[in-house]
This record gives structure tokens, C-alpha cells and sequence, in this order.
């Protein structure tokens, strides 16, 4: 019955009068317990030398791979931007890997949830926008070309953190649905190939996530001016020029 749930906001544990304690907030708590301990165990022991523990290397290429997304998208340095995404990344996947653990359910199937996380990028947009550009530039974005087009770009970041909440709701739980059919239709040879591929969608959606959420963020942005500043390990173009001469 919990496989075939339309949503973990239908399975109930307990109820306290209004108040109802679901799969969803259950197992969105144990993400984020998994992560806080995950990255407490991968961090405690960093190392710089030759000899580089195996969870610390996977850990600088998820980090890697995201700096350089973000890096791609944004034209910045995505040190600003990587606690903010990388979150929003880790904790999609994290879900959507645990859904093929037999009696947990994807906390990302439930659209209160994805509606949260859509809501934190509708934040986040004009939080990084005033913080770059300041209060009046970023206002200015919503009159341009015409102060007539105000309206439609108040729809237009509404309607795009709908689609985001959505799309992701949709996805990961119609891959739930058609595995939990497969299972009661032709056994547990053809759902374990669909929870293979239900991973590497559950993947595919988390990146979608955060690299709409990076655009989304760097779209508020598109009017500033001033030079991109130069990441720390990145060369001067001053530098470069006199190198070359």
C-alpha cells in the first residue's frame, strides 16, 4: 500500500489533532541527517597530502563538477553561489537515491516539498540580484523594456517557480508509480532495470534542478556592469596579456 501511495504525504504515522506526521516530513528529516553526518564523517578528516581518502575524493569531484556549472553559467566565481546549489543538488539526489530502498519513499514525490525547494530558488533570485546589483538596479529588471512589461515579468518568475515545483514533483513520482505497477505485474526481474534507470533519472532531475536554479539566479543578474573578479586560482587577464607578450 505504501508502494502505490500517489504521494508520501498520504502515509501517515501519527496524528496530534491538526497535525500530521508523514513520510514525507519523516523521511525529509532523515535526508538531511544523512547529510549532516555524511559530511561531518567525509570532513573530520581532510587530507592535502599525496594520499587522499576515497569518500574526500568524491566529495571534491561533486564539488568540482558544481564550481564549474556554476562557474559555466554565471561567468563568476562560484564560491558565492556553491553553498546555495550544492544543497539544492545534494539533497534531490540523496532522495531520489534512497527511493530504491525498500520502505522509503522519495521525500522529492511529494510537490510540498518540491514546492519548498522551488520556492527557496524564488528567494534566492532576488536575494543574489539586490546583493550584486543593488536594490534599484534589480528593480529595474522588472520595467525593462517598458515599464508595461512590469506584470508579465511578475507572472514570468511566478509561473517558472510553478513549473519548477512541478517538474520535478512530476518526475520522480511517476518513476515511483511505474515501478511499484511493474512490481505487481511482472515481479522483481523488470523493476530492478527500472530502479537502475529510476537512479540515473533521480540524478539527471537533481542537476536539472540546480542548473535551472543557477540560470534563474543568474538571470537576475543580467544587467550588471561591473567586471567579473578573477577567482583566486584563476590568472589575470593583465597577466595573461603581458605572458603573451
Amino acid at each position: 500500500m505504501i508502494a502505490l501511495a500517489f504521494s508520501p504525504d498520504e502515509i501517515v504515522f501519527h496524528q496530534w489533532g491538526f497535525f500530521q506526521l508523514n513520510a514525507t516530513i519523516v523521511y525529509t528529516w532523515a535526508v538531511m541527517a544523512i547529510l549532516v553526518v555524511g559530511s561531518w564523517l567525509v570532513t573530520r578528516r581532510l587530507s592535502s597530502g599525496p594520499k587522499v581518502p576515497r569518500w574526500q575524493n568524491l566529495l571534491e569531484v561533486v564539488v568540482s563538477f558544481l564550481r564549474n556549472e556554476i562557474r559555466g553559467l554565471s561567468q563568476q566565481n562560484p564560491d558565492v553561489y556553491l553553498p546555495f546549489i550544492g544543497t539544492l543538488f545534494l539533497f534531490i539526489a540523496v532522495s531520489n537515491l534512497l527511493d530504491v530502498v525498500p520502505g522509503f519513499t522519495a521525500p522529492t514525490g511529494s510537490l510540498s516539498t518540491t514546492a519548498a525547494l522551488a520556492i527557496c530558488v524564488f528567494v534566492a533570485v532576488p536575494v543574489y540580484g539586490v546583493a550584486n546589483l543593488g536594490v534599484g538596479s534589480y528593480l529595474k529588471n522588472y520595467i525593462r523594456p517598458s515599464p508595461f512589461m512590469l506584470p508579465f515579468n511578475i507572472i514570468g518568475e511566478l509561473s517558472r517557480t510553478l513549473a519548477l515545483a512541478v517538474r520535478l514533483f512530476g518526475n520522480v513520482m511517476s518513476g515511483t508509480k511505474v515501478a511499484a505497477i511493474l512490481v505487481s505485474l511482472v515481479g522483481f526481474i523488470l523493476p530492478v532495470v527500472m530502479n537502475v534507470l529510476g537512479i540515473l533519472i533521480g540524478l539527471i532531475q537533481a542537476y536539472i534542478f540546480a542548473v535551472l536554479a543557477m540560470v534563474y539566479i543568474a538571470s537576475g543578474m543580467r544587467t550588471r556592469e561591473a567586471p567579473r573578479q578573477a577567482e583566486p586560482d584563476e590568472p589575470s587577464e593583465t597577466a595573461t596579456e603581458k605572458g603573451s607578450i
